[in-house]
């Protein structure tokens, strides 16, 4: 009884996202075999530097999720972030990454207003908010790959930090820290999750819900402009086309870290071992000499179970299930004492 209920302890919402990384690390410990590639400083290192990208799109992506609504513009943000930092910090790189975030935030609070203005769809105005973004960064870099000259900014972001990070996941590190204490310890947090739990009560007891859908989509917007940043200046390069394809891995990091796309579930440290899982997939699988493709194969199997998990009838039925279980032993044994 007790293993069952700790069973269940480590499957519920809110933990199952630490399960599944640590399950994975496991797993993967278990198929290097004692090699040493899983478990090396290289390994650690280039799962942080994915993580660095894909955890402050995901991030992003997450909060729009967290209060019902999906940010479809985040990998559209990213590359328009990216080319004008790199077109505008090449002097000074805070001044390009000031701009690169104030586009970012500047374009979610347009999107939010007009959802919140219009009564409109998410869905529907982010699509059309990821379009024009593509649309302006393929404008502004003449559809080509933009070189940023300060190689000096590129070293320092990507130099090893203690053999496990570097500035950019650092920093990567220290939003995810800030996000999860904000939505823990504020009234940001609560309202948030009350907005995303049910927008209708809320505004009832006296919430400013339309506040909360611009400030999550100017964060958002924020998020993934950052993102975009740190990898153009890491990389010494912006692409109109970089990261156009981090929309459905984030999506998928934000499912496995425990959000829910009915909204009103889910945190930012969830979120972090949900990116953390998938990138050490990534890049453990990589180690190990295991085909690109079970990647692919394994994170789609992980979403799979967690639908299932997450049905909402799933526990009245196995419950029902258990109860047809016993009545017919019953029945059986009754059968047999009669005879």
């Amino acid at each position: 009884m007790k293993i069952g209920k700790a069973v269940r302890g480590l499957f519920a919402p809110s933990a199952r996202p630490f399960t599944i990384m640590v399950g994975t690390v496991i797993v993967l410990g278990l198929l290097d075999r004692g090699t040493g590639y899983f478990f090396s400083f290289g390994t650690i290192f280039s799962v942080m530097q994915l993580f660095a990208t894909l955890g402050l799109v995901a991030l992003g992506l997450g909060l729009s999720m967290l209060i019902r609504e999906f940010d479809l513009s985040v990998s559209g943000m990213v590359g328009l972030a990216g080319c004008i930092a790199v077109m505008t910090g090449a002097g000074n790189p805070w001044l390009g990454a000031a701009l690169g975030v104030g586009t970012g935030l500047l374009g979610g609070l347009i999107q939010g207003f007009i959802m919140t203005q219009l009564s409109l769809s998410s869905v529907a105005v982010t699509l059309g908010g990821l379009l024009t973004l593509q649309g302006l960064t393929y404008v502004l870099t003449d559809n080509q790959t933009i070189s940023y000259p300060n190689m000096a900014v590129a070293l320092g972001l990507n130099a090893p930090l203690a053999g496990l990070f570097s500035a950019r996941s650092a920093v990567a590190l220290a939003v995810f820290v800030v996000a999860a204490l904000a939505m823990h310890y504020t009234r940001l947090g609560r309202d948030v999750i009350a907005t995303g739990s049910d927008r209708r009560a809320s505004r009832i007891a006296g919430l400013n819900t339309d506040r909360v859908v611009i400030g999550v989509f100017a964060a958002s917007g924020a998020l993934s402009a950052l993102a975009g940043v740190l990898l153009s200046y890491s990389l010494g390069a912006a692409s109109p086309v970089a990261l156009s394809d981090v929309l459905a891995p984030a999506a998928a990091a934000t499912i496995v870290g425990g959000v829910s796309v009915a909204g009103g579930r889910g945190s930012p440290m969830g979120i972090a071992a949900g990116v953390m899982t998938l990138c050490i997939l990534s890049s453990g699988l990589s180690a190990i000499g295991v085909a690109p493709y079970v990647h692919d194969l394994v994170t789609g199997a992980i979403l799979l179970v967690i639908a299932v998990l997450d049905a909402p009838d799933l526990a009245q039925r196995v419950t029902a299930w258990r109860f047809d279980v016993a009545e017919r032993r019953q029945r059986s044994m009754l059968a047999k004492i009669s005879s």
